[in-house]
């Protein structure tokens, strides 16, 4: 059976790409060929033919399903003893290397695909005994956000389903031995989900599946820098999934210069998806705000978002920002400034919170890590 090393330290890459922008190819090692010719362990179609082929009982496979993803018990604690383990393959991804914070709870996890693709999760392991793991929806982003070194890579490609769970299934593997379970899985890695979304839905499903994980939906959010039409899908068939808009600026010409995208979504189309979110959900939605100096937070800045998310249910989250080498002509406002423009939001009755960053030490900000990884592969 494969499976995915779980131990700290670097392993060989083959087929590693030198430059995910080129958009070249995945080469699939032989490992993983002869992988894809076993069942998948969130193949449900494919794993209901095993049993029947083999006549295992439902009750069997299925508590052997749930030590592996509501245990998160070791590859060979599960499948010890259970027929047919050797023709399922557990994993779709890697476990290259970690990196653990010296100053904080977070772990940084660099994963490869089959095709030598390189992606990273994040584990969050706060102070209050929370644990919250970030995941990626893509290799990559076409978002292209100025403030982002993911959007600085470019796009290669979706992950999968089984890709995009794999990071759930290898991260609580590695937290098992702590004590620790995941509490909230967060959208926030490499990639807009929403530019994923048949991938992101199906990941949903088995997120939320009995069967699967069987995980709370209050407990899980995703996060967007705004695709209208998709957002409202998802709080369609997904009511109790949180959503989180990066909003960053209700000025649309600065926000069209740190996002793109926004270009293609004005402000008065993501204000009104949000309103119809609010009636079609009973969470309130996240509003992300970068602080960035001279860009966005100022005291007119503050009322300007304080007259936009009037009469919007919602809940903002101020971010410092992580600075990355490709955009130095971009600042973070320091902490004075973000205290009081929290305060002018709490004062006008906005709930409000500043997000505390963790892992600075270990390349915080989103992709920089895999940015780094591959380059430095490429010149080696």
């Amino acid at each position: 059976m494969s499976s995915s090393p779980l131990k700290k330290g670097t392993y060989p890459l083959d087929g590693i790409v030198d430059n995910l922008k080129s958009g070249c190819q995945e080469r699939v090692s032989p490992l993983f060929q002869q992988a894809a010719r076993r069942v998948r362990l969130f193949d449900r179609a494919g794993m209901e033919s095993l049993r029947k082929e083999l006549k295992l009982d439902p009750h069997v496979v299925r508590k052997w399903r749930n030590k592996l993803l509501k245990h998160f018990v070791t590859d060979a604690e599960a499948s010890g003893g259970m027929p047919g383990a050797d023709r399922v393959d557990l994993h779709s991804l890697e476990l290259v290397r970690r990196f653990d914070s010296d100053i904080d709870g977070a772990t940084k996890l660099l994963l490869r695909t089959a095709g030598g693709l390189m992606i990273e999760a994040v584990i969050l392991r706060v102070a209050s005994g929370r644990t919250s793991l970030c995941l990626s929806s893509q290799v990559g982003c076409a978002a292209a956000c100025d403030f982002c070194a993911t959007g600085k890579m470019g796009i290669a490609r979706n992950l999968s389903p089984d890709e995009i769970l794999d990071q759930l299934l290898i991260a609580g593997q590695l937290l098992a031995p702590e004590k620790r379970r995941i509490r909230n899985i967060v959208f926030m890695g490499m990639g807009e989900p929403f530019h994923n979304e048949a991938n992101l839905f199906s990941t949903l499903d088995a997120l939320l599946a009995p069967d699967i994980f069987h995980h709370p939906p209050s407990k899980i959010l995703v996060s967007t820098v705004g695709v209208p039409a998709a957002m409202l899908r998802c709080a369609e068939r997904f009511p109790l999934v949180n959503l989180a808009l990066s909003l960053h600026s209700v000025c649309q010409d600065v926000r069209e210069k740190l996002i793109p995208l926004a270009r293609s979504y004005p402000l008065d189309q993501l204000r009104e998806t949000v309103l119809e979110i609010n009636a079609k959900t009973s969470a309130p939605l996240m509003i992300e705000y970068l602080l960035l100096a001279g860009y966005n937070d100022s005291l007119a800045d503050a009322r300007d978002l304080i007259r936009w998310l009037n009469g919007l249910r919602v809940h903002v989250n101020l971010i410092p920002y992580n600075a990355i080498a490709e955009s130095p002509h971009l600042r973070g406002s320091d902490r004075a400034t973000r205290e009081y423009f929290a305060s002018t939001l709490k004062a006008a009755g906005i709930k409000t919170t500043i997000r505390y960053s963790l892992g600075q030490d270990i390349a915080a900000a989103c992709g920089q890590l895999v940015k780094n990884e591959n380059r430095r592969r490429a010149i080696n």
